[in-house]
């Protein structure tokens, strides 16, 4: 299929998501001046129209997480270090609003096992599950917290990607009142953690991408403190901004780099030689953004089809291998 260019004039593509209900429907969190300075803007797209509804915030936004509980529920993240829940039925305002960081929050993610959970991640350090209040805020890193993601297999365990140079698994059933919660196992991962996704097939096994332009594969399955790291993805030319398992196929991992570029990887023709192997043939290479590639997701409904966004101010529909 050509790919489908939907425009978001005026802000700068920062993440994109599908929706978990409807299968054309997919929504952009947008920055106005790439994020430095300015207003936000939620844009909810159908593959049917080129037209969006939006709802624009006073700050930028930087991540979108769609309800698993109420298929017209989005929740945004600002960088006023506001969340805010949107029916995307209604107009202009949303229909509740948290304010517990206090920096940018640049993460969100839906449980969608305890379908009542969400996770938000904030440059102020810490990640928080969120119901009316929030329930926890947990001091997870020494740096900025670039992103969080529920694990697909278990409803306790979250996965945190830090400016630390380092990702952790957290176990929430060991996290008391005063969050306090274990550190299950750690990833040392050399550069910013800018990204991580867990693999929808295989449990504890990640994927992390990081200012050091590579992409690591990691496995927790194993008895040891920390994870095992089983192959390095390498082809970007700057860091690796965003990374999607396919929801279709165990081996296919896409990545979205600052090099305006995203890419398609078979993981799975990194075969284990004794020592950690090295894949550097992408399956496919998408080079027709014109910014940094910032977000890429895959469609729930149609295998193979992507969405990703950029700070070019498009987003754009393609399919992975045609």
């Amino acid at each position: 299929m050509a790919a489908l260019r939907f425009e978001t004039p005026g802000f700068a593509g920062y993440n994109v998501a599908w929706s978990p209900f409807l299968p054309d429907r997919f929504a952009v969190a947008g920055a106005a001046n790439y994020g430095l300075v300015g207003n936000g803007r939620l844009s909810l797209l159908t593959l049917s129209s080129m037209q969006a509804k939006t709802f624009d915030t006073q700050d930028g936004m930087f991540d979108v997480a769609w309800s698993e509980l109420h298929e017209n529920q989005i929740a945004s993240a600002c960088g006023d270090g506001s969340i805010k829940l949107w029916d995307v039925t209604l107009h202009d305002h949303p229909i509740r609003n948290w304010a517990e960081h206090s920096r940018e929050v640049f993460s969100l993610d839906w449980n969608n096992i305890q379908k009542e959970l969400f996770a938000s991640s904030s440059w102020d350090g810490t990640w928080n599950p969120d119901r009316p209040s929030s329930i926890m805020t947990i001091p997870a890193h020494g740096g900025c917290v670039y992103k969080c993601k529920w694990s697909p297999h278990h409803p306790a365990l979250l996965a945190t990607a830090s400016g630390d140079g380092s990702a952790h698994i957290v176990d929430l059933r060991a996290a008391g009142g005063s969050g306090s919660a274990k550190h299950v196992l750690s990833m040392s991962v050399g550069g910013e953690v800018l990204s991580l996704d867990w693999n929808k097939y295989r449990q504890m096994t990640l994927a992390t991408g990081s200012t050091d332009r590579t992409i690591k594969i990691w496995d927790g399955r194993g008895n040891a403190a920390s994870m095992a790291e089983r192959a390095v993805v390498v082809g970007h030319n700057y860091a690796v901004r965003d990374v999607a398992w396919s929801p279709h196929e165990a081996g296919m991992l896409a990545s979205a780099s600052y090099d305006m570029s995203v890419r398609i990887w078979n993981v799975d023709e990194a075969v284990a030689t004794g020592q950690v192997p090295m894949l550097n043939t992408p399956k496919k290479v998408y080079p027709m953004h014109k910014e940094f590639a910032s977000g890429v997701a895959w469609s729930l409904f149609q295998p193979g089809m992507l969405a990703s966004t950029s700070w070019d101010m498009e987003t754009h529909v393609w399919h992975a291998l045609s």
